[in-house]
């Protein structure tokens, strides 16, 4: 009797996660508990962190049995078949106001210029003997887009994807603290200080005309990034539309929500311990971070040669939001402008080079696919 009791023990333990877990899982589960920290504790990106941090929970428990058909290889179906992505942008133009960017159309210089730091850190990471595949998925966190950095990732390089996902979405939210500094190294007091005029009032025309037609030239141009301009443009046309309310609402709030726990989760469930702790982790996070760096300051040196062709009409500090992290980088430029003059609001100036750098970092991504290809599958 009692050496069945024992047999029974010896079996349970074996069946168990405990005997297979590894120093590799212990680790895993540990920065997954930071990342819960940073999201819970801090507020940093807690409705996107806390998720990947609870997935790389999951990932990292032995047996699992998630490789089975279930609720699990449905997420990672969304996540491998660039299903999420798309569709967050869907939410993502919802709540998007393209007023701004209609208003001063020259402030898509400024997105356009923050894609630089992409294509800086693309170059540094084939130097470093990334395949041109791999570069490209890292180099776009420099746009400091987690969606399009994730879609990127599941086309170009899909073993970095969570490490690319953390890299992106741990950068976003740490956008208060990194872009200041930068922002503050490439103007002077007197730029800071510089007030822009008020914008010009948009009319309902040019709002619903511009998703339509950005859409169709911009997709034409580029086809391979339709899926996610094309989401972008039509959640915004269910904001502008004026008789699309419920739409724009779903969009917005019960679908986005919906779509942001899969896609973070999945996020999270990709970063298995064989996977994520390799030496390339902690390149791709340098590398990242030399992307976000490289983007904000070319945002703000264009920024600077703006303002000197137009006459000092134009605060450079603005340039710092054509990284698209929507709204964050515009309420950065929009704190430091007031700390050095509180007369000064740039908060709607800033949100024009802020969207333009959502479509910039699409566009972008959208380049590297037809230039180098996504890898084969």
């Amino acid at each position: 009797m009692f050496e069945a009791f024992i047999v029974a023990i010896a079996s349970i333990w074996t069946d168990s996660g405990f005997a297979a877990l590894t120093s590799g899982h212990c680790i895993m589960i540990l920065v997954a508990l930071i990342l819960l920290y940073m999201a819970i504790g801090k507020g940093f990106e807690p409705l996107l962190l806390s998720p990947i941090a609870f997935g790389c929970i999951l990932a990292n428990i032995p047996k699992n049995g998630f490789e089975a058909p279930g609720v699990m290889s449905v997420i990672m179906y969304g996540i491998n078949h660039e299903v999420f992505p798309p569709l967050i942008f869907l939410g993502v133009g919802a709540m998007t106001d393209f007023g701004p960017l209609l208003a001063n159309p020259k402030t898509l210089l400024l997105g356009a210029a923050a894609q630089a730091g992409v294509f800086v850190a693309l170059l540094g990471a084939m130097m470093l003997g990334f395949t041109v595949q791999e570069a490209a998925a890292i180099g776009i966190i420099g746009g400091a887009d987690g969606p399009t950095s994730i879609y990127l990732a599941a086309k170009m390089a899909p073993q970095l994807l969570g490490a690319i996902a953390v890299a992106a979405y741990s950068y976003m939210s740490l956008v208060p603290l990194i872009q200041p500094p930068i922002m503050k190294l490439f103007t002077t007091e007197a730029d800071r200080k510089i007030v822009m005029k008020q914008l010009r009032p948009v009319s309902h025309f040019e709002k619903v005309a511009f998703p339509l037609m950005s859409t169709i030239v911009i997709s034409l141009l580029l086809p391979s990034v339709t899926a996610l301009i094309g989401m972008l443009m039509l959640g915004n046309l269910f904001r502008e539309a004026g008789c699309l309310d419920r739409l724009s609402d779903t969009a917005q709030n019960a679908l986005m929500n919906t779509v942001t726990i899969m896609l973070a989760t999945g996020t999270g469930l990709t970063m298995s311990a064989d996977r994520f702790l390799t030496y390339q982790t902690i390149l791709i996070v340098i590398l990242g971070l030399v992307a976000f760096i490289g983007g904000t300051a070319a945002g703000v040196i264009f920024g600077k040669l703006m303002c000197l062709v137009d006459g000092g009409a134009t605060n450079p500090l603005i340039g710092s939001a054509g990284v698209s992290a929507v709204p964050m980088a515009a309420r950065v430029s929009q704190v430091v402008g007031q700390k050095a003059n509180p007369a000064n609001f740039l908060l709607m100036h800033a949100m024009g080079p802020n969207v333009a750098g959502v479509i910039g970092t699409a566009v972008a991504a959208g380049t590297m696919l037809a230039m180098i290809g996504p890898v084969a599958k």
